[in-house]
């Protein structure tokens, strides 16, 4: 008898219910994941196990859902606080931003909460339902950014944000909840995957990309054809996590390589790839041998419209042709 593989989401709701029965002070709360078991079924089963004391339905309120988080977390708890959609956390950046973040620095008290929601796009959702918000966050001293992009990931890097002292905003590309080539056998035993650690997805010599999320697989895919066609090795990097940074991993690939395209599905003006670009041109500039290239979405709002969300996301297509004239250079 086989294994039983589990999907992206099945990882994340595994990760949850097994750090809740490991510490009574791991609790989660927010709209419709008691009930309801969630938008997405993430925490269905979960009421039932735990009770509503740790397993709370809270108002239509963001800003509430991570106030009472923090206030929790400066009371001995580890919340796990859910946007139903990521694009809602707006309404609670106040405490992210002046409050969650900060407290350490201003009081010296640990304030392990996690945020946790789908963000991304590719379901069609429209301007309200497919945000990339990392960036605001990555600019943001005290918090930390993480994004998986495979189940076994999923699983351990949530487990890690639990576990870990600061505030967590742990973002799932909604895309991948289901995806069937996603699907793992994952470790009987407890395991975590540590923040700060980028992976390898691809080794190569010609040219490093770096990623995260769901465009893993674009790139991957892009790589494939120009090891077909191009007779190229690209090295693909998955960030994992995006603060902090794997800054060694990074700067490794790259000097060896000498070539480095950068792809991030949130909007190009002031996205996480600047900084990489600017990290890598003040770091390894004498090592480049072409421009640092960025692929990403137009510095436009999501469009509703299928065949506009198909032509505003980055795809294997963008990038394949962003590598290839890097690769010319």
């Amino acid at each position: 008898m086989s294994e039983k593989k589990s999907t992206y989401l099945e990882a994340i709701s595994q990760a949850i219910r097994e750090e809740m029965r490991r510490d009574e002070a791991v609790f989660l709360l927010g709209e419709d994941v008691g009930a309801y078991g969630g938008a997405f079924k993430v925490s269905e089963g979960l009421l039932e196990e735990f009770g509503p004391e740790r397993v709370i339905d809270t108002p239509m309120a963001e800003a509430a859902i991570i106030g009472s988080a923090v206030g929790a977390a400066l009371m001995g708890m580890r919340p796990i606080a859910e946007m139903q959609f990521i694009d809602f956390i707006t309404c609670g950046f106040d405490q992210i931003i002046n409050m969650a973040s900060k407290m350490y620095w201003r009081v010296g008290m640990p304030v392990p909460i996690v945020i946790r929601g789908p963000a991304g796009g590719g379901m069609k959702g429209g301007p309200f339902h497919s945000s990339s918000p990392e960036a605001w966050f990555f600019h943001t001293p005290g918090m930390k950014v993480v994004m998986p992009s495979t189940a076994y990931d999923a699983k351990g890097l949530l487990k890690a944000a639990i576990r870990d002292n600061n505030p967590v905003l742990y973002l799932e590309h909604k895309l991948l909840y289901r995806l069937p080539a996603l699907r793992e056998v994952l470790p009987q035993e407890d395991y975590v995957v540590p923040l700060g650690k980028a992976a390898v997805r691809r080794e190569g010599e010609d040219m490093t990309i770096l990623t995260y999320g769901a465009m893993v697989y674009q790139c991957l895919r892009a790589a494939h054809v120009l090891e077909e066609e191009d007779d190229l090795e690209v090295e693909v990097i998955d960030l994992r996590t995006i603060t902090p940074l794997d800054q060694e991993m990074i700067m490794a690939s790259v000097k060896r390589t000498n070539k480095v395209l950068i792809v991030h599905e949130d909007t190009l003006t002031g996205g996480i790839g600047a900084e990489l670009a600017a990290m890598l041109a003040d770091g390894l500039f004498e090592y480049l041998d072409g421009p640092i290239t960025r692929v990403a979405a137009p510095d436009v709002p999501f469009p509703y419209a299928p065949t506009l969300e198909a032509g505003y996301l980055p795809n294997a297509e963008k990038i394949l042709s962003a590598a290839r004239k890097l690769a010319a250079y």
